[in-house]
């Protein structure tokens, strides 16, 4: 069985406050202790109460001496950057349930719509104007995610395509036929010496 959740209020019933106090006191003390010792890092804790003499301490006057010390030598900006008061921290917890409020009626109109769908009418006779239009708009919002998928696949078998008939059209390409080599040059006429020229002009009667 879960623990219920405690109401976040205060404690009017005088003898249930003092014990709720020790019993969280307690805890939170345990809880320092704890992530002191797991994560190996520097805490404290002061808790001043009405039902105690002294403020309680932990771990002891000289660690929080330290501690503090250490908080105080380090830049401003690290000090407040965490830093929340009570205002701060409700502003935190409206914000997150907001957020989570949104999240939680979207999913129950995604559910509806698919159990509308599913049965081809509007499951809920009672629905009011505001819940029809968020309707609508869940629908249309889907509606246009799949056209945009759609269109996306669409693109990409275009591509597909295009490539595919690129690489086809170049394998019909017939190739050209080499060229037929060229027969070499002939070889360059000897030249030969004057007297060789002298001695035939002389046999032909020339000279």
């Amino acid at each position: 069985m879960t623990r219920k959740k405690a109401k976040l209020a205060f404690i009017g019933n005088n003898t249930a406050r003092k014990t709720t106090y020790k019993k969280r006191k307690n805890g939170l003390l345990k809880k320092v202790d704890e992530i002191s010792t797991l994560c190996g890092i520097d805490a404290c804790a002061i808790v001043y109460g009405p039902y105690d003499p002294q403020p309680e301490i932990w771990p002891s006057a000289s660690g929080v001496e330290k501690v503090l010390s250490k908080f105080k030598t380090a830049p401003e900006f690290d000090q407040s950057r965490r830093m929340v008061d009570q205002e701060s921290f409700l502003k935190q917890r409206i914000s997150k349930a907001e957020k989570q409020r949104g999240d939680n009626k979207e999913k129950e109109k995604t559910m509806l719509m698919f159990e509308c769908l599913s049965a081809g009418n509007i499951m809920q006779n009672d629905m009011s104007m505001g819940d029809l239009n968020d309707l609508c708009w869940m629908i249309d919002h889907n509606l246009r995610a799949i056209g945009r998928g759609m269109e996306s696949v669409d693109s990409e078998n275009i591509i597909h395509q295009n490539q595919s008939e690129s690489h086809v059209m170049a394998a019909q390409i017939p190739m050209a036929p080499p060229l037929p080599l060229l027969p070499p040059p002939p070889p360059p006429p000897t030249v030969s010496d004057n007297n060789d020229e002298i001695a035939m002009m002389s046999r032909l009667g020339w000279i």
